[in-house]
């Protein structure tokens, strides 16, 4: 009789654990999730604002329509990326494709940039700077949610690392998933300093 009570004693701490265990890892789930929700958000403010940007431009870069071209197909391509990493964001292949497409999208901006600097007169419309300066703005915020997505993500994979944790992880299909790496031209270039 004891032995049955010890017996069912241990299989219920046992059963405890577990569900506590499963909880954690939904918790730091949910977490990633709401990160990359507000990830989400900018990356749709980021999209909206490039078209707007464009359509002020063709205006005074006329001879550039394969630089808007780009800008714009890049921005398509993001924002589909963005699109099915939404529907899971759990999934690491979709967070892989999303990064890449952004990286696209940060390219075509920065040739957008770089070739714009050759039309003073658009530098100098009210509009255009002002739509640049929202997405320079909405950049920064980009970085910020990516940064917190990141960190989610990281606090996730270690959870469902950790033993016991992984052998729960195991058992309920809780999957690695992948941070959300965007690069930066910059960021890859060493700053030239002269004297």
């Amino acid at each position: 009789m004891t032995s049955t009570l010890i017996g069912l004693a241990v299989i219920a701490i046992a059963v405890i654990y577990i569900v506590a265990i499963y909880n954690k890892l939904v918790s730091y789930r949910n977490q990633f999730k709401n990160s990359f929700a507000q990830i989400d958000v900018q990356l749709q403010r980021r999209h909206d604002l490039i078209p707007n940007l464009v359509e002020s431009a063709k205006a005074y870069m006329s001879h550039e329509r394969g630089t808007l071209t780009q800008v714009m197909e890049a921005r398509n391509g993001a924002v589909d990326a963005q699109k099915d990493a939404a529907t899971d964001p759990g999934e690491a292949g979709k967070m892989k494709k999303l990064g890449s497409a952004e990286n696209m999208l940060t390219q075509a901006l920065a040739n957008f940039y770089a070739v714009s600097e050759n039309y003073p007169e658009l530098k100098a419309n009210e509009t255009v700077q002002q739509l640049m300066e929202e997405l320079s703005s909405t950049e920064n915020r980009v970085a910020f949610s990516r940064q917190a997505y990141n960190d989610s993500v990281m606090s996730y994979n270690i959870q469902r690392e950790k033993f016991p944790n992984n052998i729960v992880a195991g058992m309920f299909s809780f999957k690695p998933t992948a941070q959300l790496e965007l690069e930066s031209p910059e960021a890859r270039t060493a700053p030239k300093v002269s004297f």
